[in-house]
Order: C-alpha cells, then sequence, then structure tokens
C-alpha cells in the first residue's frame, strides 16, 4: 500500500469498551446507555448519524483484542493472531518468528470454580512479587519466561530454541473473565500444548500459596490462568493503510500493543487505571493536547464500562457512561468544533453484557459527526437508534468510512 498524502482534518475516536447492553429491570428495561445522562454523545448523534457495527465475526472469541482490531479498521480474520501477542508488544517484547506469547492472569479460584479472575484487582507491586517466584520456581523449562505487567495481566512467553514450538492454531483457551462462579474444569487449555500450559497452572497453585503477604488477603491468587497465546502479528502501519498519524491514550496494555504494532503514540496519562475510578478528565485533556501536538487521530480508550459489566454492576455501568461523556466527549468535541475541520466517532468494540458478566458478539451503536457526515434522523444515541441507521456487518469497513 502506499502512503496517502495528509490531511489538516482532525479525527477522534472514543471507544467505551463493552458499553453496549441489553435492556436491564433495574433500569426501567432500559440499556445502560439509553439511561446513562449523556448529552454531549447526544449531541454527536443530532449532529451526525448513529448506526451500528459488528465488530466480532461469529467464528472468533469476543474481546477488546478482536473487537478494537475490527475497529481500527483491520480485518481480524487476516490480521489477528492472538492477544497475548498484542500485550507482548505493549511491553516492548519482541517476539521472533516462531516464539509465543501467552496471557497470564493471576486469579481467585476456589473449590475448583473461577471466583475472581483479576485476585480482586491485586495491587501491581504483589503481583510482581508473585510472578518473581513463578520465575524463580522454574514453572516450566527454559523455553519460558513470566513477564510481570499491571495488576493481574501477566504474560508467559514460550522462547522457540530451535524453531519449533508444541502450540498450533488448533491450540484454545478461554478468557477467565467469561467464566466467572463457573467450575474451571471445561474451560481448561485444549488441544496441541495444553498439557504443558496445565502443568505450570497447577504448579502455580503451590509457588502462590507460599506467598505470606498473598495468603493474608481477602481473596488471594491462587493460580495462574493461561489463556490468548498467539505469535506476533504482521500490521500494515496506520499511516501506510490510512495516509494519518495516530496516538491512543489507554490503561491497557492490550490497546497499547495494538497501537505500538500500528506506529501510533501511546500516550500515559497519570491516574489512568484500566478500571472504574481511572482519570477520565485526564485522557479527555491528553486528547486535546495529543491532537494540538499535530497528530491526525487520536483514540481513547476507557475500559471502565466493561470492568462494570464484569462486575454485574448496571449502576457503576451507568456512571462510566457518564464520566465518558462529562470529562471525555464533551472537552474533546468542543476542542474539535473550535479548531476547524474535524470527525468524531462514538463506538464500544464488543458488547459486554451486565447478565452474563462476559464478552458478546453482536452488533454495538456508533455515533459520528463532523466534515461531509450529513445528519439523519437520530435524536440519542442509544443501542435502537442505532438499529434503523448505517449498519456495518464487517465492522471492519466502518474505520475506512469514518476517516474518507
Amino acid at each position: 500500500m502506499h502512503s496517502r498524502k495528509l490531511r489538516s482534518v482532525k479525527y477522534a475516536l472514543v471507544i467505551p469498551d463493552g458499553a453496549a447492553d441489553e435492556p436491564q429491570d433495574s433500569l426501567g428495561g432500559r440499556t445502560p446507555i439509553e439511561a446513562a445522562d449523556v448529552p454531549h454523545v447526544d449531541a454527536v448523534a443530532v449532529a451526525g448519524v448513529v448506526g451500528r457495527a459488528n465488530h466480532v465475526p461469529e467464528d472468533m472469541p469476543s474481546g477488546s483484542d478482536v473487537g478494537t482490531m475490527s475497529l481500527f479498521g483491520y480485518d481480524p480474520h487476516r490480521f489477528h493472531t492472538g492477544r497475548a501477542p498484542l500485550e507482548a508488544a505493549a511491553q516492548g517484547i519482541e517476539l521472533g518468528p516462531d516464539d509465543w506469547a501467552v496471557r497470564c492472569n493471576l486469579v481467585t479460584v476456589v473449590e475448583e470454580t473461577m471466583r475472581s479472575f483479576t485476585a480482586e484487582q491485586i495491587p501491581t507491586d504483589l503481583a510482581h512479587e508473585l510472578i518473581g517466584r513463578l520465575q524463580a520456581a522454574h514453572c516450566g523449562d527454559a523455553n519460558w519466561k513470566f513477564h510481570a505487567g499491571v495488576s493481574y495481566r501477566n504474560l508467559l512467553l514460550y522462547r522457540s530454541r530451535d524453531g519449533s514450538a508444541p502450540f498450533s492454531s488448533e491450540t484454545t483457551s478461554t478468557p477467565p473473565h467469561d467464566i466467572t462462579d463457573q467450575p474451571i474444569e471445561a474451560f481448561l487449555p485444549q488441544g496441541p500444548g495444553s498439557d504443558a500450559l496445565r502443568a505450570i497452572m497447577d504448579r502455580s497453585r503451590t509457588v502462590l500459596a507460599e506467598d505470606a503477604a498473598n495468603a493474608t488477603r481477602e481473596s488471594p491468587a491462587t493460580q495462574v490462568w493461561l489463556w490468548g497465546l498467539g505469535r506476533r502479528p504482521a500490521l500494515v502501519p496506520f499511516v501506510e493503510r490510512f495516509g494519518r498519524t495516530g496516538a491512543v491514550i489507554t490503561a491497557v496494555d492490550l490497546l497499547r500493543g495494538i497501537g505500538r504494532l500500528l506506529g501510533w503514540d501511546v500516550v500515559e496519562v497519570e491516574g489512568a487505571t484500566g478500571y472504574l475510578d481511572t482519570n477520565y478528565a485526564g485522557k479527555g485533556q491528553a486528547a486535546i493536547e495529543t491532537l494540538e501536538s499535530g497528530r491526525d487521530f487520536v483514540v481513547v480508550h476507557v475500559e471502565a464500562t466493561d470492568e462494570a459489566s464484569h462486575e454485574g454492576n448496571a449502576a457503576a455501568k451507568v456512571e462510566a457512561l457518564e464520566a465518558i461523556d462529562r470529562h471525555v466527549v464533551g472537552p474533546l468535541h468542543d476542542y474539535l468544533r473550535s479548531q476547524g475541520e474535524y470527525r468524531l466517532l462514538v463506538c464500544p468494540d464488543h458488547p459486554t453484557f451486565l447478565r452474563t458478566k462476559t464478552h458478546s458478539h453482536g452488533y454495538v451503536p456508533f455515533a459520528a459527526c463532523g466534515k461531509g457526515i450529513e445528519a439523519d434522523s437520530a435524536t440519542a444515541y442509544s443501542e435502537p437508534q442505532s438499529e434503523s441507521g448505517r449498519t456495518f456487518d464487517s465492522g471492519h469497513e466502518l474505520m475506512p468510512w469514518f476517516l474518507a
């Protein structure tokens, strides 16, 4: 592909992760988006269009790795190799052509049931201590290397020494956030190399139980959960594909990794936690400063809405949507209107249902406004209003339309 001539139009995408949902009895039969007071996103809807997009193909697991790759304009069937390699990129870890990265959650399993896929948001300093213990205990052989990340989100690498690896595209694993309060037996890794993964998971129980600081917690990390494995992807740089420079603002390693692989700047915001207590206002201000610095396109990703769904907390999901509207969409849209020609898009990556506490397949609503986007009949941003708007059955086609 050849680079296109860069334009002066500014573009922004706000991702309320997992915001799309079902009607809730606790919210008077409304979805969290409908129940939330989001005047700034509604203003985007009124000024432009509301439609829907399907970012996760039915034959792929639903998650932000697949969903955001599609949302950024990359067909996941073509480019997706696994979640863990994207997080490895976020940590600056280079993978060889035959190396594999594996997501390594610190989790709480009680009586063989997944009680917490985060070990109740285990502190990062303790998580680093535990990952160090696991590496020192040689949970694996010389090919394996643990890498500490943030809180429960860590990595295990398989470094191939002879060009071979025990895994293949047939190796499957289940995200722990999809099996909260369920027995784990049916969700353990399957296929080539799964016996090695299971052995490491089993041995981790003894190592973690020996840590005194971990044992005193109300919900200690009882083992690691290995999933999302894959080899390094080959993503075409965003500026080469779309002719625009970009940056991403996120607290989640997965998004940082995709951003780095696309050639974007990764903008860090103090107090951005990837949880409900994140620094919403800091993210909004950072987006403005990023565009002011000369970038053509900025992505603001907020994980809080997804976390609320994983906890089954409808009220928290509404509050997170309102905070995104007030502190991110509002200030960002005001800036964009003041600086000249622009386009603004608000779109989740996938639905995350409060009912199931898991990621789901299906359409998500988007709202877009700005240069060349003629207003439709939408009066607000919501799932029901999106059903009569423009539909992208292949979600990766939304970004080329938005940037046109």
